[in-house]
């Protein structure tokens, strides 16, 4: 019974995905974030719980990445594609470019199973971070902020969208936060990102989300640069 569990967590995630992009087209792009929120607590607790109950199974990881490829690929990539029609975009087909998300974060999790050098830490940016940023921005562009224009900016979706898709397949090394121990030394950037981005958020609220995923690449090429 127990080896079921995770599979029913993975469920959920996927789940939360599926009325997220019901949530988009409806152009409730709020709650459609929150669906993004949801599945990645749920994408969290799977993995958890399998290594608690020690539950693992090729099923359930490709069923992971299955449910991570609606929650945080194709939910996304509609919550973008909100955004192309609620911008000044007169064109059908640049609005359609937001589903290069879909596309590389397709390619990003196949890339990830078959990838022994991501067992600890990752390689190229992952899809639920990718999700987490996007999540943040029907919310930062319904309030005054230093990044509101630009995502009214079709211009910007577009670059963004290749930008962002990019950075899912790239060979940069970034560290995860699977905590092995509770070292200081051996943790030391991984505590750095999860304090200040608490601090961010109690600051900024949901305009520190970009903020956050900048201070995370800075974090992980300062522990993974190279050394001579």
């Amino acid at each position: 019974m127990k080896k079921h569990i995770p599979n029913a967590i993975t469920c959920l995630n996927l789940f939360s995905g599926c009325l997220g992009i019901v949530f988009a087209f409806q152009g409730e792009l709020e709650w459609a974030s929150y669906s993004i929120l949801i599945a990645a607590i749920f994408d969290f607790l799977d993995g958890m719980l399998a290594r608690l109950l020690k539950a693992y199974s090729e099923i359930g990881k490709d069923l992971d990445s299955l449910a991570d490829m609606v929650s945080f690929g194709v939910l996304p990539s509609v919550i973008i594609y909100q955004l192309f029609v609620e911008s000044s975009s007169t064109s059908q087909w640049l609005n359609f470019s937001a589903f290069l998300i879909a596309i590389f974060s397709a390619l990003r999790l196949a890339k990830f199973n078959n990838d022994t050098r991501q067992s600890e830490n990752f390689i190229g940016l992952p899809t639920p971070a990718n999700a987490l940023l996007i999540a943040s921005f029907p919310f930062i562009a319904y309030q005054e902020s230093f990044f509101s224009p630009y995502l009214q900016n079709p211009i910007f979706l577009v670059l963004f969208s290749l930008g962002i898709g990019i950075l899912l397949v790239s060979e940069i090394q970034l560290m995860s936060l699977k905590f092995s121990s509770k070292g200081l030394k051996t943790n030391a950037y991984r505590y750095i990102l999860v304090f200040s981005s608490l601090v961010l958020l109690v600051l900024f609220k949901f305009a520190s989300v970009p903020l956050i995923l900048i201070l995370y690449f800075i974090l992980s090429y300062i522990q993974f640069r190279p050394t001579k």
